[in-house]
């Protein structure tokens, strides 16, 4: 299709003078005279207007350069054109830019020029005043006289708009075929690009099938090679299966001999348990008199000892004198004690007579009894209140007392100790289960050491070092009795 002229811009022409064809079809008119068809009638006297469908021309068939000249010849219109003459539909348009009229309202000034011969009629008079040109049907360019042909009801439009239509269609057959064309030339490209890959492809398979050749005659000599070896080996595997046969004999005979010696090694293992069970019950008889005996000095050593810490006792109160030294658990590596803690402590009648032994020691797994107790307070606040409850328990048992806190996530740990009670910290990677162990351990055999936590791999591995572990809810059920 021919491209648009932009609104408000002249059409070129698209011929330099009239065809052969369209002078023949003007001379026939001319001879025949005046049309006398139904739909046709003389031409209109100046200022009178031809209905749109005696010129038996459909707008709505009309080639698009025809209506864009039209859609141009009525913009230009409205712009200078009485208010009165203009249709309700087109005013919005006329309210438009002079550049904008014919290509956004192209729609509604086609549609008042074909339903409106007001309309057409002031259109022509403004061109005829103003734009003479406009309404020119003896231009050359056919797409304008077939528009003044039609503002003007000419008979000749039906030969321009014939023109227009034939060149229009003439453009499109020529855009088509010059696409036509140039596929036709990448197909061409495409399938010498594909016969050259053929081409490759065949050289390709050429050589692999040469490879694949070469390759199958070397595995032929390759199995030629391999059948030799193979009767090679069967023959030297028939001489091994023989040299097999004389050793299983060979072996057979050693077995039956091992069988033999066997049976009388087992014999002699008999005996020799027999031995040892009789033995065994010797030691036993020996043991439990030795365990006897030693039952018997442990009670005559305790009574010693509690007669030398009753004497201790007393020389102590006499000279006034006190164990400031440090103890085994200030000893203990793998936790640091810290500046301060608080604390607060109770516990049940069970645990009273616990820490009623004398030079008892009080461990206790710190945040256990916390989070068993009052979990919904900070940690700071959970440390600060069980230390001072603490520090009230040992104040009042005499008890020394140790708890030991996680150290991991501690930004800070308190500037003061309680007095009784000490606190560490575990160091980071130690876990505070492993530094209440070493407590344990340090302590020397015989010393009374309590352990309060409910974690039960704890309180079992403290067990077997002779501590006595106690649940934290008993801690705290002493606790809240203070």
């Amino acid at each position: 299709m021919p491209q648009s002229p932009e609104p408000g811009s002249s059409l070129p022409a698209e011929s330099t003078g009239p065809s052969r064809e369209d002078s023949a079809f003007a001379t026939a008119a001319d001879a025949d005279g005046p049309a006398t068809d139904a739909g046709e009638r003389p031409p209109t006297a100046r200022g009178e207007e031809e209905p749109a469908e005696a010129l038996a021309v459909d707008w709505a068939g009309l080639p698009e350069a025809v209506r864009v000249r039209l859609a141009e010849i009525a913009a230009a219109a409205v712009g200078g054109m009485a208010r009165a003459d203009v249709p309700a539909s087109v005013r919005p348009v006329a309210r438009f830019a002079p550049a904008k009229r014919a290509r956004l309202g192209a729609g509604p000034l086609l549609n008042a020029l074909r339903d409106s011969s007001a309309f057409r009629v002031a259109v022509v008079e403004w061109a005829r005043e103003h734009r003479p040109e406009m309404v020119d049907t003896t231009v050359d360019d056919p797409v304008s006289a077939a528009a003044a042909g039609m503002l003007l009801g000419d008979r000749a439009v039906r030969d321009h708009v014939a023109v227009v239509a034939r060149r229009a269609e003439d453009a499109q057959l020529r855009a088509e075929r010059d696409a036509a064309v140039a596929r036709a030339d990448k197909l061409t490209a495409e399938v010498e690009r594909l016969r050259a890959e053929l081409a490759e492809a065949r050289g390709a398979v050429q050589r692999v099938r040469d490879e694949g050749e070469a390759e199958l005659e070397r595995l032929r000599r390759r199995l030629r090679e391999q059948g030799v070896r193979l009767r090679q080996a069967r023959d030297e595997a028939a001489a091994a299966r023989a040299d097999l046969e004389r050793a299983a004999a060979v072996a057979a005979a050693t077995e039956r001999a091992l069988a033999a010696e066997r049976d009388r090694e087992r014999e002699r293992a008999e005996a020799e348990r027999a031995r040892a069970a009789r033995a065994e019950a010797d030691a036993e008889v020996a043991r439990q008199a030795a365990r006897e005996a030693r039952q018997a000095d442990e009670v005559r050593l305790a009574l010693l000892v509690d007669t030398l810490a009753g004497a201790v006792t007393g020389l102590r109160r006499e000279l006034a004198l006190g164990g400031s030294g440090p103890r085994p658990a200030d000893l203990v590596r793998g936790a640091t004690t810290p500046q301060g803690a608080v604390g607060r402590v109770e516990d049940p009648a069970a645990l009273d007579r616990l820490l009623a032994l004398p030079s008892v020691h009080l461990v206790v797994d710190g945040y256990n009894v916390t989070k068993t107790g009052y979990p919904e307070l900070t940690l700071a606040d959970q440390r600060d209140r069980l230390v001072n409850q603490l520090a009230a328990l040992a104040a009042r048992t005499g008890a020394e007392v140790t708890v030991v806190f996680d150290g991991a996530g501690v930004v800070a740990v308190p500037s003061a100790s309680p007095r009784g009670v000490r606190v560490l910290f575990s160091d980071p990677g130690v876990l505070a289960d492993d530094v209440i162990r070493a407590l344990v351990t340090a302590e020397p055999e015989g010393r009374p050491v309590v352990v309060v936590t409910s974690d039960r791999a704890v309180a079992d591995s403290v067990r077997r070092r002779g501590a006595h572990p106690v649940p934290s809810s008993v801690l705290l059920a002493r606790l809240g009795r203070v």
